[in-house]
């Protein structure tokens, strides 16, 4: 599961947001001088991407909010921009941004995760675990550059979100305006510092300023079928207030063994604008899950199934000593998510921004705990001695998570050129979740985890459980400068994040003997310098040259559940330098970008069970390599798209094993293809759209012996529609069908994790090390050929 857990002092600060958001919010309306031109620039190149500049306008004398009659479509001034059908947009910030618009998102199945969505950007290999848009344990998870999605920060209008394996928990795709992806890359001002892959960040739908709404209906493989609808409120009165509020609900079976999964979530948005160029957007979303916990297949597992046909996934019915029937591995999951950016134009060419975010979330997984060894072992809480060879049900029982924080930032524009920013970034993130035991029901499946008739307890009365808090309280301070010479064409950025953290790891365990506690913590202060700078050559031609570091603090919930824990890992460090060059007309956009990593004390994931997982430090690493974007404007309504990847990773240490060390210098690093291309044609002409998408990868370790490899792969999809004319109050009805895994294709995409190695391999003192068959890689397998067909209409 995602990272989750209970702060006391949170409460209190998620109060001080709100108040401070009123305070904000009430504060437009007193605002009466309009913004300078480096205002506007500033408040463009925000937290996500930059956009193309616009031109200077003239200021006007009095606050006022924008009058109907004045509308511009957004789609209009987006679409132009557009390349490859939606895959690929022209940019022009000083570092590399892939961004997929919402035209090739409306393309795509409705239930598509964000995962989904990006799998054809270049600089990621993307590896999903169901076709239904619904979390069992993980939905998948990403490489990016030789790092994975652990590496990478997710955002959500500006504020952190849920990892990208779980981000579909957040938002529905029928919400999303866009994703833009800044591969190695974080600004100074964004609440990040594990961002060495980079930020993807999501941009919110925009509510209409007229009441309406849509709604679509979804039916597909394994029994899919997903309703959705939403409302818009149009502007309200006279106050210009405008917001939408949507609900989607979602029923699959398991495409791998037996299991029925559930999802249930609400998305709700409210924004203004005003003419001085202040405004604000509040997003809020609630989902719960009811889903399997996906089995992860071994490579015996997986070879099995594809030659066989004999699957890896939960069995149908209960197996006593073996139970891995599907209604006793089950996730409960229920996530809060909030962010609300504020941007305030005041006089004296100053500008305040203020985003809180909120996170929350609860539920526990169930899963097979064997089964009891001996007479004594467990009582029950009656009192009674639990028999051996009994069932049991483990859980992972996360009772609270709270990420509560927010970025103050105070922009001035000393001159013509420079804008200044001086900003204080704060976060609080506290987990806590037990591990408890309990008798399993005579049915196979899982109990209530607090139900009193099954909970076990030792002979001294404790419960057969542990208990973990961990977390950490972040202060940082920032200091940038956006600067433009040259009638605007030489860009420079420069800024500074000093980042102080308290970080904590406390865990309690029960036993036979009596309880056990330990108790960890570390305190940081780390300096992030971020530099960039863009020249355009000409209204088509741009280069770049972008430089950075960052650091990463292991999370605090793989911490807890790493059977070898007995000391903190060391925070990971990376620097990393871009040069780039972009070409743009009215027909092609291409988007060059070198790039060069330095990392130490690198941060990996080993899987452990039930969708859990640990961190292990794994020496330096470097990684070299070249990403190209290539699309086109549609021609007779064509749009191709085509990027490809080339990467140069190597581990620069030698890995501790067994008393001695593994000789690693030198490999391969982990989980780094060599080659990664893709491709897609969109079609849009009349009624009809479609696209063809494709993406291959080369063959990539999955240990750090380099002992067993996963073999390289294709994917690919198809999408097809029509659009009809409106129909009385149907606006544009559509029809839509989406195709996944053409060919069924088996194959794997992606690790769950990495081990150290897969066979015994020679110790640089010259033994032989030991083999943990206990933990062998786990696999990501692509899901069987699916089809999806929807019907949708705006109103």
């Amino acid at each position: 599961m995602s990272a989750k857990l209970y702060i006391p002092r949170s409460r209190h600060l998620a109060l001080a947001l709100i108040g401070a958001t009123s305070l904000a919010t009430s504060a437009f309306s007193a605002t009466r001088h309009p913004p300078t031109a480096r205002h506007a620039a500033a408040t463009s190149q925000g937290s996500t991407a930059s956009a193309i500049a616009k031109p200077r306008q003239k200021p006007k004398a009095l606050l006022k909010r924008p009058d109907q009659h004045e509308d511009i479509s957004v789609s209009g001034s987006r679409n132009p921009l557009d390349g490859g059908g939606g895959m690929m947009r022209a940019e022009t910030a000083s570092h590399s941004v892939q961004t997929v618009g919402r035209q090739y998102i409306e393309m795509r199945a409705p239930q598509s995760s964000v995962a989904d969505l990006v799998r054809n950007v270049p600089s990621m290999n993307v590896a999903t675990n169901n076709t239904s848009g619904i979390t069992g344990g993980a939905t998948g998870g990403a490489e990016i550059r030789s790092l994975t999605d652990a590496d990478m920060t997710i955002t959500m209008n500006g504020g952190p979100a849920t990892g990208i394996n779980y981000i579909n928990q957040d938002i529905d795709s029928e919400d999303i305006d866009s994703i833009v992806i800044q591969p190695g890359s974080s600004p100074t001002d964004l609440p990040a510092t594990s961002a060495a892959a980079g930020v993807l960040s999501i941009v919110t739908h925009n509510a209409a300023r007229k009441f309406g709404g849509m709604a679509d209906f979804s039916y597909g493989t394994n029994n899919m079928s997903r309703e959705y609808i939403r409302l818009e409120s149009g502007e309200i009165g006279n106050t210009h207030l405008r917001g939408y509020a949507s609900f989607s609900n979602t029923h699959a079976r398991s495409w791998m063994g037996a299991g029925i999964n559930k999802r249930k979530n609400v998305d709700v948005g409210i924004q203004d604008e005003f003419d001085n160029g202040s405004n604000f957007k509040f997003f809020l979303s609630w989902n719960h899950t009811d889903a399997v916990v996906d089995n992860y297949a071994t490579a015996e597992q997986f070879y099995n199934y594809k030659h066989t046909g004999n699957g890896f996934g939960r069995s149908d019915h209960y197996d006593p000593q073996n139970n891995n029937y599907w209604k006793n591995n089950l996730s409960y999951w229920n996530e809060i998510t909030l962010s609300s950016p504020i941007h305030i134009v005041f006089p004296a060419k100053l500008s305040f921004d203020l985003t809180p975010y909120f996170n929350t979330g609860f539920g526990p997984e169930s899963y097979s705990g064997g089964t009891t060894s001996s007479a004594g072992e467990y009582f029950t809480s009656s009192g009674s001695s639990v028999p051996p060879g009994q069932s049991l049900t483990a859980f992972y029982d996360q009772t609270m998570y709270i990420q509560t924080g927010a970025v103050a930032k105070l922009g001035y524009d000393i001159d013509r050129h420079n804008h200044i920013s001086l900003g204080y970034w704060y976060e609080n993130d506290d987990q806590i979740f037990k591990e408890p035991v309990n008798l399993t029901p005579s049915d196979g499946s899982s109990s209530a985890v607090n139900a009193d008739a099954y909970k076990l307890y030792y002979a001294n009365g404790s419960r057969a459980t542990s208990r973990v808090q961990a977390g950490y309280e972040l202060h940082a301070l920032f200091l940038e400068d956006h600067a433009k010479y040259l009638h605007d064409r030489l860009t420079i950025e420069g800024g500074l994040k000093y980042v102080m953290t308290n970080y904590w790891d406390q865990s309690w365990s029960n036993s036979s003997t009596g309880r056990t506690r330990s108790s960890l913590g570390l305190n940081t202060g780390v300096p992030l310098p971020h530099i960039s700078a863009g020249y355009m050559i000409n209204q088509h031609h741009q280069v770049y040259i972008n430089a950075e570091g960052d650091f990463r603090q292991p999370s605090p919930a793989s911490l807890a559940v790493n059977p070898n824990t007995g000391s903190l890992p060391k925070n990971q460090y990376a620097i990393k330098e871009e040069l780039g060059y972009r070409y743009h007309d009215d027909t092609v956009i291409v988007d060059l970008s070198l790039f060069n990593y330095n990392i130490t004390n690198r941060l990996l994931t080993t899987y452990v069970q039930a969708g859990q997982s640990a961190t292990i430090n794994a020496g330096n690493q470097t990684a070299r390599g070249v990403d190209l974007m290539v699309s086109t404007h549609p021609i007779h309504g064509f749009s191709p798209y085509a990027s490809v990847e080339y990467l140069h990773a190597t581990m620069d240490s030698n890995i501790p094993l067994d008393g001695s060390y593994i000789h690693t210098k030198g490999n391969t690093a982990v989980m780094s293809p060599k080659v990664m291309a893709n491709f897609g044609l969109s079609y849009t002409k009349g009624g009809f759209f479609g696209n063809f998408s494709l993406h291959y990868a080369t063959s990539q370790s999955v240990t750090l012996a380099g002992d067993e490899h996963m073999p390289g792969y294709v994917t690919d999809t198809l999408s097809l529609g029509y659009r009809f004319q409106s129909i009385g109050f149907m606006k544009s009805p559509s029809i839509r069908l989406n195709f996944t895994n053409l060919t069924g294709s088996i194959v794997r995409t992606g690790p769950t994790g990495v081990t150290t190695n897969a066979h015994q391999v020679r110790l640089m003192n010259g033994s032989l090390s030991n083999i943990d068959d206990s933990s062998p890689s786990t696999f990501f397998v692509e899901p069987r050929f699916s089809m999806t067909g929807s019907v949708s209409t705006s109103f």
